[in-house]
């Protein structure tokens, strides 16, 4: 075993310990009573900031690159994971917009940050308690990006994360 490091400002840690404490493994909270796992709870759509951004963009208050200059790793999922949304861009008025979600939560694990289609979170709201989606557009063409909305699926019984 290696002798461990030692981090003036995060104590000693042991080559591959993590350096959040453990779970602790008593008991898992009440269950949440959820009517329908499947609908949204508490969203919140970004639809005022988005006309915000959509103003200062077309009217030179903002730099185009504030708003159109997506990570490449996003553009590769756009390209590949999007979901077509039937709308054009606002931004170069050329293509149309893919929404990529993504999903969050402690109950996910290992499965947190990852792109899932409609069908999947129809799914995955029966198998975990509670995990927020995140919808982000994304335009292929001027790579404008914006986060429209979020919100909260899942069945509201609490469970511990998968380990795979």
């Amino acid at each position: 075993m290696t002798a461990p490091r030692h981090n003036t400002l995060r104590g000693t840690l042991a080559r591959g310990e993590s350096s959040t404490p453990a779970r602790s493994r008593g008991p898992l909270p009440p269950a949440e009573p959820v009517d329908d796992p499947a609908r949204p709870r508490a969203r919140i759509d970004y639809a005022l900031q988005r006309r915000a951004a959509l103003r200062d963009l077309h009217t030179g208050g903002a730099l185009t690159s504030n708003y159109c200059e997506a990570d490449p790793y996003l553009l590769r999922a756009a390209r590949h994971h999007g979901e077509p949304s039937g709308e054009r861009c606002p931004a170069c008025t050329r293509e149309n917009l893919v929404h990529l979600s993504y999903v969050y939560g402690d109950a996910l694990g290992p499965y947190a940050g990852r792109i899932r289609t409609p069908e999947e979170l129809t799914a995955m709201s029966g198998q975990f308690g509670e995990f927020t989606v995140y919808v982000i557009e994304v335009c292929q063409r001027c790579e404008w990006n914006f986060m429209i909305r979020r919100y909260v699926l899942g069945d509201g019984v609490p469970r511990r994360p998968p380990t795979d």
